[in-house]
């Protein structure tokens, strides 16, 4: 029942299995060399390019205040298109704390890969120097500074309560009861407090500081009547204007604000060199990939530019300004010099 093979036909077929094993070997040898040839190459076109694979997770974006104020809201957005356009998810991480030092030196020590970022104000790039003792972080070294973002004049804005309806009864009214006029301010330091230092300085006044941790639980109160006045950014108080929840007194910006034409101008109202501007700009841990830093500002400026996103923040009273890095580090340079001597001549403490 069973066929024996003859050796020779054995022999035949064993010589037939080495000869294709031999051929396996052979392919995949060259599969192999073929596989790493490829392999050296992208590596090769990497180290030749530049390039870095970013982003491929989430970027944090930390905002050093409170979730609600002109900072936070110039962060969330630019979120959604630098979502779009990098294709990963840009989470807002609000880190509120010492004007924003707390926030600030949470990104001076993230990795500087592109995964961590941050939109901080005047106070954390060319103010709190000059404040803080013991400062964790130095501005001029510890970021690679992106783009200023967006910038607005404050507006002086009181509780409908209050006795003085213009800037000049609130001068004629802070004279008559000195140090009695409390000001609500996001943070000592902030780009409101220091306003409100110089308005005190140029006007002849003295008023009651009041700071809160951000700028939202300053509104908050103001609305409630808990302080008289405050210097807000315009977007973070228009809608209250509009409303007649606030009354805008002055802007310090040096022509009136296209969203509030009819209020007059700290000038047009009396107070002359008060013209402060608040800005927001955005940042990265220092050393940041060459490629990865230039995709990222490229991002934000182009989602900053978008007609629709400009008429946006227009809206709000912002001005888009989406400068290069080199003129962001020019900027802040002359903002610290500005800042100091406001400070330094007006004995301004962070207490």
């Amino acid at each position: 029942m069973f066929q024996t093979l003859s050796p020779i036909a054995a022999q035949g077929g064993t010589r037939r299995v080495s000869h294709l094993s031999t051929l396996l070997r052979r392919c995949l040898g060259v599969a192999i060399a073929l596989a790493a040839g490829a392999t050296v190459s992208t590596t090769a076109l990497a180290n030749t390019t530049g390039t870095t694979a970013w982003p491929q997770k989430a970027v944090t974006v930390v905002v050093p205040f409170p979730a609600g104020g002109s900072t936070d809201t110039i962060a969330r957005m630019l979120a959604a298109p630098l979502n779009e356009k990098l294709g990963q998810p840009f989470v807002i991480d609000n880190r509120p704390g010492a004007t924003g030092a707390i926030g600030a030196t949470f990104v001076k020590r993230a990795p500087a890969d592109g995964y961590t970022m941050m939109v901080a104000s005047i106070g954390v790039y060319a103010v709190n120097p000059f404040l803080q003792k013991n400062l964790q972080y130095d501005p001029a070294k510890d970021f690679d500074l992106l783009t200023v973002a967006v910038r607005a004049p404050n507006v002086l804005v009181a509780n409908p309560n209050f006795p003085a309806k213009t800037l000049q009864e609130l001068v004629a009214y802070m004279k008559k009861n000195p140090g009695k006029v409390s000001f609500a301010t996001s943070g000592a330091g902030s780009s409101d407090h220091l306003t409100a230092a110089l308005f005190w300085q140029k006007s002849g006044t003295d008023g009651l500081h009041v700071p809160y941790k951000g700028g939202a639980p300053a509104i908050s109160d103001l609305l409630a009547g808990q302080v008289d006045v405050s210097f807000q950014n315009i977007n973070a108080v228009l809608q209250h204007i509009r409303s007649g929840k606030l009354r805008a007194l002055a802007v310090t910006s040096d022509k009136r604000s296209a969203v509030l034409p009819n209020v007059p101008t700290m000038a047009e109202g009396g107070v002359k060199d008060v013209e402060v501007y608040s800005w927001q700009g955005v940042a990265a841990p220092k050393g940041l990939p060459a490629d990865v830093k230039s995709r990222l500002h490229g991002a934000i400026v182009t989602a900053l530019k978008d007609a629709k996103m400009q008429q946006k923040l227009n809206e709000q009273g912002f001005e888009v300004v989406g400068n290069s890095p080199e003129q962001f580090a020019e900027f802040e340079t002359q903002e610290l010099k500005r800042w100091k001597t406001v400070i330094e001549q007006g004995k301004i403490t962070a207490e």
